[in-house]
């Protein structure tokens, strides 16, 4: 388990006497030779982690990859992934989305993982911690400009539960509006780069600024705050327009 303070009293409630042992990140593979002796010893073992589905932004990838290569077999069972919930509520794209996860703590690594990610024309979906959420929003808008959507869903299947949808420009002003909004775990789904279409309209504003005179890095970022294309395309198309 990943939490055993956690998962001992649900087991209880069920009537369940299972002996429980500690799986979480700072001791997983310690833990995974832990499982592998008791299934070497005809047991059955279950990982459980404490809100949401083993080895997706959860302990567990590491240990089923070693109890696998032992020789046992995983059997996965349905459980709860706060990404999917999110994604059925969210209303967005056509199916297709990218999990992304967590992103990095340090500003510099995260604005250079959104940047590498601004193209992507499926729905892109991240968890955040409340500490966060209000850095977090500001790089996504940063990185990805203030047209799309973003839909951020707060405490689901809990008490305080909400999702809310609106776009990039507008969700750090909606956060900072009420403190409660940034209390509790977050989901938040941004929508999928536009096609062809928004890319033409980022390659008009460009050449409209460049024309003035304005130097590449500052053409290509302002391009990508008006029009939403990725700054690191208007940065890339700006090159060759002056070359």
């Amino acid at each position: 388990a990943e939490d055993t303070r956690h998962s001992g009293p649900l087991l209880r409630h069920y009537g369940s006497n299972a002996r429980l042992f500690a799986a979480h990140q700072h001791n997983e593979e310690a833990a995974a030779q832990q499982v592998i002796a008791r299934l070497a010893e005809g047991e059955s073992v279950a990982l459980v982690v404490d809100a949401g589905t083993p080895a997706v932004s959860d302990p567990g990838a590491r240990m089923v990859a070693r109890v696998r290569a032992a020789g046992y077999r995983i059997v996965p069972l349905p459980g709860p992934c706060a990404a999917i919930v999110a994604l059925s509520a969210a209303g967005l794209g056509d199916g297709h989305f990218l999990f992304c996860g967590f992103l990095p703590n340090k500003a510099g690594q995260r604005a250079e993982v959104l940047r590498g990610l601004a193209e992507q024309p499926c729905t892109l979906i991240f968890y955040e911690a409340p500490h966060r959420i209000l850095d977090t929003v500001a790089a996504l808008l940063a990185a990805f400009g203030p047209t799309r959507t973003l839909v951020l869903a707060r405490e689901l299947t809990k008490l305080f539960e909400s999702i809310h949808a609106c776009p990039l420009g507008e969700a750090v002003d909606w956060l900072s509006a009420d403190g409660n909004r940034q209390r509790g775990e977050f989901v938040l789904l941004v929508s999928g780069a536009q096609p062809q279409d928004n890319a033409v309209e980022g390659e008009r504003v460009l050449k409209l600024l460049l024309a003035e005179g304005l130097p590449v890095s500052q053409a290509s970022r302002l391009a990508h705050a008006l029009t939403g294309v990725g700054r690191n395309a208007l940065y890339q198309l700006a090159l060759r327009l002056r070359s």
